[in-house]
């Protein structure tokens, strides 16, 4: 016993290791590739029916031809095989769609008409090997209790014998049941369970199924007739016999109910995953683990994590170009159709109106499949329409052909159904790793929300209302790559209370997107940057603003006063950096050949509006702040002006007669008073043109077209073709660009040009000021300001026209001295820093000539005099002012000195007037900084940023102009109307005299 047993358990041992590792190596094997299914490009080739040979068959499950039997051929839809003519069929394998043929005997030479038995005829026999009768005849081949007959009688179908056989459907025939599977007996005998025609054994399958459509939306679910007419014998005929047909409306059921599935497994979907289970251990189609033989492909998986690994993992093995030899923009899409009972109908084109329920123009719906071009059209549908073009739905599996001629791939499409429910919640709502991807999807199903039988009317209707396929682009690609295209389906479900009036919105749309993270970074980063550049400027700017007050001092104020110089600076950095954004994707994406960016989505420009927004309310502030600096600014024109020696007015003084000196004439600084209020609102550009230029390129030239959201830099669209809608960032770089543009080109024309060659109004203005004998002395801040040096040559400006044109002809011969401040110099024009004691003395005087009850018509004018006090107080300002320009006065003296270069770029003084003022040179005019001309670039941006989102908010080019020409004739009139109030305060002139 032991000399025998111990061979025998070694032999046992070693057996059990080497059969260990053979499982050890399988489930190794079986591991590895798992994780390669999860994480392989989905492709399979393209076949049809026309496809296989005339001894193939096409597979209706793995969308392939397959190869029959022996002695078979292919049947007449090209579905299955049968067997060939003189060959019966003598089994019927019932785990597989596979039959066995027999040759007929030579003694009954004739198949049956039901292909399972050889019979002799009573006439001839037909090309298919079948007997033959005289027309108004049926075929006989059973008896009256259906056993096979030897020799067939022609004869008509008596329906009232007691035979097994019954006339078909067509009632062209007698035969056998139409239980195909049941080989015994017509009768399905208890316990076996008739269901759809058929006989299953008991046991296989609950009979206790859920036939209810769940409407989420409504909160409540619906008996399907057609569910409790078919859900249980698909589901046992494709559990128990792998009818194929029956497995795809088992799927269709699924499919109907959205995909959901639970704890319970008794409705479409848990039934659909039972019979999936079933068939878990049976290999894969077309290499696709979640594709199981004989079954339709339902749903991608439940790992988490698979939708990014699906749809951003590998890239389609597809280019697009935009433009050359290689240009590619057709996106080829192909629908394997099924009907309801799960019949394969056809292969079509995705295209026209298969999955766009809009009824718009093909050329129209064409557009949707040229790649890059965003497209989405929406419309209403009346229910009564729906109803009666779809009284049963459509399921569609949606591939993407790759091409390759003979060798035609497919990419299987990605489906994200929205309503799809686990356990009563929706998944499909959240980020992408949480996802159900599926497949198959339906537009408008009116047939399982029939209660009472499936001819009544539906209580419910369930349509894809929004059904959106998108288009990702690999990062970093410079090849027009893409990922796995995704469709998107949406289904709202409709309660029917009268068909007639109700309607249904539904859209269909094609999205192209790209990673916008790496954009944004970017954009992020410019601003981060930019925006701390600007923090130092305007830092910078309120030191040198509180050295122009003379005030150490950290107060409120200063923090109010740098938060607004901040505001422009920061809006400065916003519109740049939306401008150049906007140019960059304008450029970038209209002229790129080979596909390497997208542009951003609706949802994904939100960032990029707030970033406008932010722009326009700073610049607004900045702009205001400018406006009221302008209008507040103190001004004082200094007369030169003195009394002649000769005088026409004689007075008495003492009892003896004398003369009195002639007064000085006030109509110079009047003249020079209306020409400054004159100068406020110029600005270097004109309003008007600007506007109507902007509108002729946008409107009249199209210009407007090179935002749309497609590849293409036409101006020129054709009325009947799909205009897609526009792309927000590029109708704002569009409109920005060309804005400025424009202004720019104006501002250098009138620099360059008219300026030069046509009039100069700053010049003309200093001209003025010194044929007037009328100097200005303006104080921006505190402590600084400008000043225009109008002091005449000759001494005196009242005089007649001959001795002025004699003065000017002297002037053009150099024979008198030269208008500068400074001796020998012809500069006329300083920005002054002045000190404390200077300032302090004109606020005493400036207190007294503050007038407060002006006449209001000219009518008053011999009533409402000045006071003397002011008379006195304006005289005194004159005299003082005048001889601080002499250097009466030590105390306040000051000196004439250049600005350093770093001092002009950085706007500050570095010397501080503590003893004496400092007077700078100042060629560039910069006292046109109290005005809109020294302003330009904040009203040019200003302007912009208003006409864009003015813009952005209507999407209307006009609208938006017309409203920009009334902003700006609105500050302009505020501007006038202020600057002509405080420009009569401060010098003493009648507002009445500013016309």
């Amino acid at each position: 016993m032991g000399s025998k047993g111990g061979p025998l358990f070694t032999m046992a041992t070693e057996t059990l290791l080497l059969f260990s590792r053979h499982r050890f190596f399988a489930y190794l094997l079986f591991v590895l590739y798992r994780n390669l299914a999860d994480c392989q490009q989905f492709i399979i080739p393209f076949k049809s029916p026309s496809d296989c040979g005339a001894d193939e068959f096409f597979d209706i499950s793995s969308l392939s031809c397959s190869r029959c039997g022996s002695n078979q051929r292919q049947s007449s839809t090209g579905l299955s095989c049968i067997c060939q003519p003189g060959y019966k069929t003598t089994n019927v394998i019932p785990d597989k769609v596979s039959i066995t043929c027999e040759q007929c005997p030579t003694d009954r030479p004739a198949v049956t008409k039901d292909g399972f038995g050889c019979v002799r005829c009573p006439g001839t026999l037909s090309d298919e090997g079948k007997c033959q009768c005289p027309p108004g005849h049926i075929l006989v081949e059973r008896d009256i209790n259906g056993n096979p007959l030897n020799e067939a009688r022609c004869e008509a179908c008596n329906s009232n014998s007691p035979a097994l056989s019954v006339a078909d459907i067509r009632g062209d025939r007698c035969e056998r049941c139409t239980s195909t599977f049941i080989n015994s007996s017509c009768v399905c005998t208890a316990p076996n369970v008739p269901a759809g025609g058929l006989c299953f054994p008991s046991g296989i399958l609950s009979t206790n199924v859920n036939p209810s459509v769940n409407y989420a939306q409504l909160k409540f679910s619906v008996q399907s007739a057609w569910f409790v007419e078919n859900l249980y014998s698909s589901s046992a005929a494709c559990l128990v016999y792998s009818n194929l047909t029956a497995c795809q409306a088992l799927g269709n059921m699924c499919v109907m109910n959205m995909h959901s599935f639970g704890g319970l497994s008794a409705d479409a979907c848990g039934l659909f995953n039972t019979v999936y289970r079933s068939k878990a251990a049976l290999s894969s189609v077309q290499d696709i683990a979640y594709w199981k033989v004989d079954l339709p492909w339902l749903f991608y998986g439940d790992e988490p994590g698979l939708a990014s690994r699906v749809l951003q993992t590998d890239p389609v093995p597809t280019v697009f170009s935009f433009r050359g030899r290689n240009k590619n923009t057709d996106i080829e899409l192909l629908a394997a159709i099924y009907d309801v009972r799960g019949e394969f109908l056809r292969w079509e084109q995705v295209g026209g109106s298969n999955l766009q329920l809009c009824p718009e123009p093909a050329t129209k719906q064409a557009a949707a499949f040229s790649f890059g071009t965003a497209y989405q059209e929406s419309c209403d549908l009346l229910v009564a329409n729906l109803i009666v073009s779809h009284p049963e739905p459509l399921f569609y599996d949606v591939y993407m052909d790759l091409g390759g001629g003979e060798n035609r791939k497919l990419l299987p499409l990605p489906t994200l159904v929205r309503n799809q429910q686990y356990n009563g919640r929706l998944i499909n709502q959240d980020n992408m790793r949480n996802w159900y991807l599926s497949r198959r999807m339906f537009l408008v199903d009116t047939l399982s929300g029939r209660e009472k039988s499936i001819t009544a009317s539906p209580k419910v209707i369930r349509v894809a209302t929004s059904v959106r396929i998108r288009f990702q682009l690999v990062p970093r690609t410079q090849e027009g790559q893409i990922f796995p295209p995704l469709m998107t389906v949406t289904y709202t479900d409709v309660p029917i209370t009268d068909i007639n009036t109700q309607i249904v919105s539904v859209t269909f749309a094609m999205d192209y997107e790209m990673d916008q993270i790496e954009a944004r970074t970017k954009t992020d980063t410019a601003l981060g940057i930019l925006g701390g550049v600007a923090v130092l400027y305007s830092l910078l700017k309120t030191v040198s603003w509180k050295r122009r007050i003379s005030s150490p001092i950290i107060d409120l104020e200063t923090m109010l006063k740098f938060l607004l110089f901040y505001s422009g600076d920061l809006a400065n950095v916003f519109f740049v950096v939306t401008v150049g954004t906007g140019l960059y994707w304008l450029i970038f994406y209209k002229a790129q050949q080979f596909v390497s960016v997208l542009l951003p989505l609706p949802s994904q420009e939100e960032q990029f509006a707030t970033y406008i927004g932010c722009a326009f309310a700073l610049k607004a502030v900045q702009f205001l702040h400018k406006l009221y600096l302008q209008v507040t600014v103190d001004i004082f024109l200094i007369d030169w002006e003195r009394p002649r020696s000769k005088g026409n007015r004689t007075v008495q003084a003492h009892g003896e007669a004398k003369r009195d000196p002639s007064p000085v004439s006030i109509w110079r600084t009047y003249f020079v008073a209306n020409e400054w209020n004159e100068l406020q609102t110029i600005r270097k550009i004109s309003p008007t043109f600007q506007i109507m230029a902007v509108l002729f390129f946008l409107e009249v030239l199209n210009f407007s077209n090179l935002a749309l959201r497609d590849p293409w830099a036409t101006l020129q669209r054709l009325p009947e073709a799909y205009t897609p809608p526009y792309s927000l960032i590029l109708r704002y770089g569009l409109a920005a660009t060309l804005w400025l543009c424009i202004g720019l080109l104006q501002v250098i024309f009138f620099t360059v040009f008219y300026e030069h060659f046509v009039e100069d109004k700053i010049r003309q203005f200093v001209d003025l000021c010194s044929v007037s004998n009328i100097s200005v002395l303006l104080f921006f801040n505190r402590c600084f300001g400008y000043y225009i040096h109008g002091r005449s040559v000759h001494g005196h400006a009242d005089t007649n026209m001959e001795e002025m044109s004699n003065n000017l002809k002297r002037e053009r011969e150099s024979l008198c001295g030269q208008r500068g401040l400074v001796p020998n110099s012809d500069i006329q024009t300083f920005q002054v820093s002045i000190n404390n004691r200077l300032r302090l003395q004109y606020d005493r005087i400036q207190d007294s000539l503050s007038r407060r009850n002006r006449p209001s018509r000219l009518m008053d004018a011999s009533t409402a005099n000045l006071s003397d006090l002011q008379f006195r107080a304006y005289n005194t300002m004159n005299h003082f002012l005048g001889s601080i320009i002499d250097h009466g006065h030590p105390d306040m003296d000051y000196m004439v000195k250049e600005k350093l270069m770093l001092e002009r770029v950085i706007g500050m003084e570095f010397m501080e007037p503590s003893d004496k003022s400092y007077f700078y040179t100042d060629e560039a005019h910069s006292f046109s900084n109290v005005l809109f001309y020294g302003n330009e670039a904040t009203l040019l941006i200003f302007d912009t940023l208003f006409f864009c989102v003015v813009d952005l908010g209507s999407q209307n080019f006009i609208l938006a102009a017309v409203l920009t020409y009334i902003e700006q004739m609105l500050f302009r009139f505020i501007r006038n109307t202020l600057g002509r109030r405080n420009l009569a305060n401060k010098t003493l002139v009648d507002q009445r005299f500013l016309i």
